[in-house]
């Protein structure tokens, strides 16, 4: 006899069984695509030169430099400040959307604030060209405001919604009880906030830090349109700089397929790709640890 209820269940089963085996075969399928690409270029230059190496200039004339150093602590600068300046902000917007602003304050603000991940990356940084950078450069003296500084702050901003919106509704779903026996206990409202709803919300804050950083990290257009485009290596977060996505995004569409310009842009992307990995893993672990102290 057919059963509908049995049949749909299955159905639905089927289909989400499906979409996380596609996911995962296409995670293995751009990994495996970057590495067979990028892997030839250690074949002409050594693994050393290539990550330790402060010069990238593929076109010099006799020697090419193929050192990525100071694109990698381009990107990591950039991230960095980018988390500086949108964990404290994140926090305090996701506490006081979730803990102390009203239900139509929050119905206002949440939407608003999540409003500015839809934003287009160029009309940012555009915003970064025509206004933030002049600004940057008036108020600390410099000649221009085109730094991993001025990146760094329209970044965070990029990474707020995210880090608001997950961090709130993390500290929403707690249970009224952690509240209430805090309170009962006589604490007050930011001890409660501060010594018990933060500690129990952790896992979930990490997770929306750790997605932060990687927008951060992944970020092309913001960088590569106020960042400064340097390939020196930077000694400062008023030095201009150019990170890893902004180096392939440039000089991608100039390449010859198949050389070892190509081939070392793909060892870049895979670079990137393995960054990224390891910022989820470490994650993972993080909040795994964190959620076996709260479990039953």
């Amino acid at each position: 006899m057919f059963n509908y209820k049995n049949t749909k269940e299955k159905l639905i089963e089927l289909f989400f069984s499906t979409t996380g085996i596609l996911t995962l075969l296409i995670l293995i399928g751009i990994f495996v695509f970057l590495f067979v690409t990028g892997i030839h270029t250690f074949a002409k230059i050594t693994p050393t030169d290539f990550f330790l190496g402060e010069q990238w200039n593929p076109d010099a004339y006799g020697t090419p430099k193929w050192g990525i150093l100071s694109l990698i602590i381009g990107t990591l600068m950039i991230a960095f400040g980018s988390l500086v300046m949108s964990i404290p902000l994140g926090l305090a917007g996701a506490v006081y959307l979730s803990e102390i602003a009203g239900s139509r304050t929050r119905e206002l603000l949440k939407p608003a604030i999540e409003m500015i991940a839809g934003i287009p990356s160029v009309v940012l940084g555009l915003i970064g060209i025509l206004f933030l950078s002049p600004l940057i450069a008036n108020v600390f003296g410099l000649s221009h405001g085109l730094n991993a500084f001025t990146s760094s702050v329209i970044v965070g901003v990029m990474v707020l919604p995210t880090i608001i919106s997950i961090s709130e509704d993390v500290l929403t779903s707690l249970p009224n009880e952690f509240r209430e026996a805090s309170l009962a206990l006589g604490a007050t409202k930011w001890q409660m906030i501060r010594m018990t709803l933060l500690p129990a919300a952790l896992s979930g804050i990490v997770a929306a830090v750790m997605l932060g950083l990687g927008r951060a990290i992944g970020e092309t257009m913001v960088v590569l349109m106020v960042a400064g485009n340097s390939i020196a290596m930077p000694t400062s977060f008023f030095s201009p700089v150019r990170p890893m996505t902004a180096n392939i995004a440039i000089e991608i569409k100039e390449v010859v397929t198949g050389s070892l310009h190509y081939d070392a842009l793909f060892a870049i992307g895979l670079v990137l790709f393995v960054m990224t990995f390891i910022v989820n893993f470490i994650s993972d672990i993080i909040v795994e640890k964190h959620v076996r102290k709260y479990r039953w």
